[in-house]
């Protein structure tokens, strides 16, 4: 039995791996409604991190205020670009563009009002945050909010690029 499970173990890892270890590719809408795929999103071989929120979510948009305070340091030591990604269904999608444009956000904004990626990533309640090394591979995820969370995350981007 126990050589059984090894075997089923070690055939199905690399399937698991494979599986969470990219990004997807999904369909979703810019602000402005231009459908963008996320298999075209790349920064030059520098990391990315993706973030799920909503416009009703506190501990959402508390985290990426609270990066937004330190982005362009991170930008400009790291490279890295932040992607957030509403989860804002049809009936509140309406409030991303007014909330964001009253932000003080440098980031790329999607809208997944399907929740195609967030069904894709497995993704359960928000905020979510991904991090991909410069091959688009997840290397990171971490679930919910607490203040401090943003320089673990930046720690993680930083350790990606060769900063410890």
């Amino acid at each position: 039995m126990k050589n059984l499970l090894t075997c089923l173990v070690a055939l199905l890892l690399p399937v698991l791996v494979t599986a969470q270890g990219r990004m997807p590719s999904v369909t979703l809408q810019t602000m402005d409604g231009k459908k963008v795929d996320t298999k075209t999103w790349s920064n030059n071989g520098k990391p990315i991190i993706v973030n799920f929120w909503a416009t009703w979510c506190a501990p959402c948009k508390r985290e990426l205020s609270t990066i937004a305070e330190k982005y362009d340091v991170w930008q400009e030591q790291t490279g890295v670009k932040l992607i957030a990604v509403s989860i804002d269904d049809v009936r509140s999608t309406a409030r991303v563009a007014p909330y964001v444009n009253g932000q003080d956000w440098d980031y790329e904004i999607y809208l997944d009002p399907n929740g195609d990626l967030k069904r894709a990533l497995n993704v359960n309640n928000v905020p979510h945050t991904f991090l991909l090394n410069g091959k688009g591979e997840i290397v990171y995820q971490h679930n919910n909010y607490e203040p401090g969370d943003e320089n673990e995350l930046y720690q993680k981007v930083r350790e990606l690029v060769g900063k410890k």
